[in-house]
């Protein structure tokens, strides 16, 4: 296994935690152990636990009592579902997590619909950072991350190799942005010529694309996550709460 497809720390760190809680060691109710306890049980830093455990309570897992502790939950009724999301995975997942190769760099001149959710004038300039997803030897997805250009500046994003961090980690450290929610779009096009060769898919087979627009509590746009995905090697599932 080479080092580029192994996971940090914090995220084999909630992996094994998510394991004993469905395996029943940390039954729901029950308080999770310390801070100190995982420090020293797994050999990590005080940072790589803290960053754990505010996943896990992020995603439902656990969670905090203000003097008492962290309590078990159990595992999301939804869990499983909330992850197949496209867009949310690649805004939190490092890009070292997966296989795949930078095939775009740059600032280019914003299509229609990203000018749109980025909320820049026509013909305005953005940065782009596109990605060749590849699973079991095929490639399987193109994902583009697109800014405005002064959120791309000072970042790894202008690097070819494949970021250790999220981006939303990435970001959030080195421009000082928080990102709070995305509105999704779904639309189905016929691909390109160029996207159907990276793809290695026929022509006439259309594209789902998947569009994350990314905002902060204000409503101000911050990025665009586009994900095109065959339409004859995926299908879509989401989950909700009825309220």
């Amino acid at each position: 296994m080479s080092l580029e497809s192994v996971p940090p720390k914090y995220a084999q760190l909630v992996q094994t935690l998510q394991r004993r809680i469905e395996a029943g060691d940390y039954p729901p109710g029950t308080l999770l152990p310390s801070e100190n306890q995982l420090i020293q049980e797994f050999s990590v830093s005080r940072p790589t636990v803290v960053a754990a455990l505010r996943v896990l309570r992020e995603q439902g897992w656990i969670e905090s009592q203000q003097g008492k502790g962290r309590f078990v939950r159990g595992r999301p009724a939804m869990a499983s579902v909330e992850q197949k999301r496209p867009g949310q995975a690649y805004l939190t997942k490092p890009e070292a997590d997966t296989t795949g190769e930078v095939v775009e760099v740059g600032a280019v001149t914003a299509p229609n619909r990203i000018g749109v959710l980025l909320d820049v004038q026509p013909k305005s300039k953005v940065f782009v950072r596109r990605r060749l997803i590849v699973r079991d030897g095929e490639p399987t997805e193109l994902v583009s991350l697109w800014l405005p250009l002064d959120l791309s500046g000072g970042t790894d994003l202008t690097s070819g190799e494949p970021l250790r961090q999220g981006f939303r980690e990435h970001l959030q450290a080195r421009k000082g942005v928080r990102f709070d929610h995305i509105v999704k779009q779904i639309t189905a096009r016929m691909p390109a010529s160029d996207e159907a060769k990276q793809l290695a898919m026929p022509k006439n087979i259309p594209l789902l694309a998947v569009f994350g627009a990314v905002r902060d509590a204000s409503g101000r746009p911050l990025a665009v996550v586009e994900v095109l995905l065959p339409a004859d090697r995926h299908e879509l599932e989401d989950a909700y709460p009825i309220t």
